[in-house]
């Protein structure tokens, strides 16, 4: 009896300790959650190779930024757009806007090996944009990205340095072709409404 009677205020006593840790740590402030990431769109959900070491990149990676997005070659009459790209890229980067260049074979101005154009556009445009391997652009065989950007904006590249601007939500807002270089005004203003939103 007497036991019984030491434990039972020792019980009581454990369990009203423990309702009020319990009343505590309910009115403790919740901790600061991670911030969200953005969701992939379906325009961005592909791998392709990366042009200087053909490593797989998600381009999930890209989501929720402002892509101008554009089909390059090295022989062509718009080749020096590399410099005016690179520029773009550089200038808009902190606010989200990113170039990806898919160098194209598909209006044969594109020969060399993958190697051969990372060299070439480092070397001669100082370009650091992300950049992919030879991607075919245009026609049945245009790799699934280019197939969506076209189905979206009813435009497909019909030359070298055809571009497309896609706002952060993954939807094409414009394209411009390739006589619209990258610091035309109207391309500029198109770029800078979808940072601002």
């Amino acid at each position: 009896m007497r036991l019984h009677s030491l434990v039972r205020p020792a019980v009581l006593l454990v369990g009203a300790f423990s309702c009020q840790v319990g009343s505590v740590l309910a009115q403790a402030p919740a901790a600061p959650s991670e911030p969200a990431v953005a969701a992939c769109p379906a325009l961005l959900q592909h791998t392709v190779p990366r042009l200087q070491d053909e490593k797989p990149q998600a381009l999930c990676q890209y989501a929720g930024k402002v892509l101008v997005v554009v089909n390059t070659a090295s022989f062509c009459g718009f080749t020096p757009q590399y410099a005016g790209l690179e520029a773009l890229h550089a200038k808009y980067k902190d606010k989200g806007l990113v170039v990806l260049g898919f160098p194209s074979n598909d209006f044969s101005q594109e020969g060399g090996s993958n190697k051969d154009i990372a060299a070439f556009c480092e070397n001669t445009f100082g370009v650091k944009f992300p950049m992919f391997t030879k991607t075919t652009v245009t026609g049945k065989n245009a790799h699934p990205l280019y197939k969506q950007l076209a189905s979206q904006s009813g435009a497909v590249p019909r030359w070298n340095f055809f571009k497309y601007v896609v706002g952060r939500d993954g939807q094409v807002a414009a394209s411009f072709g390739s006589t619209t270089g990258p610091s035309d005004a109207r391309l500029i203003r198109q770029v800078e409404q979808l940072l601002a939103k």
